[in-house]
């Protein structure tokens, strides 16, 4: 059982949020902690230059109103929105918030995967923790 997980939400066709927190529920110890991690992409300059200065943050709010409803019901679970690379700020986070694991919905793997890598199987690689990967 683990105290402390991460489940990072992407919002692409195919990663299933609602059976990665069922796990994560699943595998936490009877006082353990959820946090559900969202990452917007940095935007190009030239992008962000034509957006409202308050772009992020409206964005933030739209997507914590999106995933809101994915932890009600369960106790001690957090909804967290980040900007940055996806894998990078998984990592980030979970070693700042000492995750001792993280549940992570996955799509089937293709060939552009073996070039570019998933983020989940850069998470895989690179994370200090244990980390399970629901398809």
């Amino acid at each position: 059982m683990y105290n402390n997980i991460l489940v990072p939400v992407s919002f692409e066709t195919g990663r299933d949020a609602r059976q990665a927190l069922e796990v994560a529920d699943a595998l936490r110890a009877e006082n353990g902690a959820i946090t559900v991690l969202h990452v917007l992409e940095h935007l190009p300059q030239y992008a962000s230059d034509l957006l409202p200065e308050d772009h992020f943050e409206t964005a933030r709010k739209t997507v914590i109103e999106k995933l809101s409803p994915l932890v009600e019901g369960l106790s001690d679970a957090s909804v967290v929105v980040m900007e940055g690379h996806s894998a990078r700020t998984i990592l980030d986070v979970s070693e700042t918030q000492k995750n001792d694991c993280i549940v992570i919905a996955s799509h089937r793997p293709g060939m552009q995967d073996l070039f570019l890598g998933s983020t989940a199987a850069r998470v895989v690689r690179h994370a200090k923790c244990a980390v399970h990967v629901v398809r």
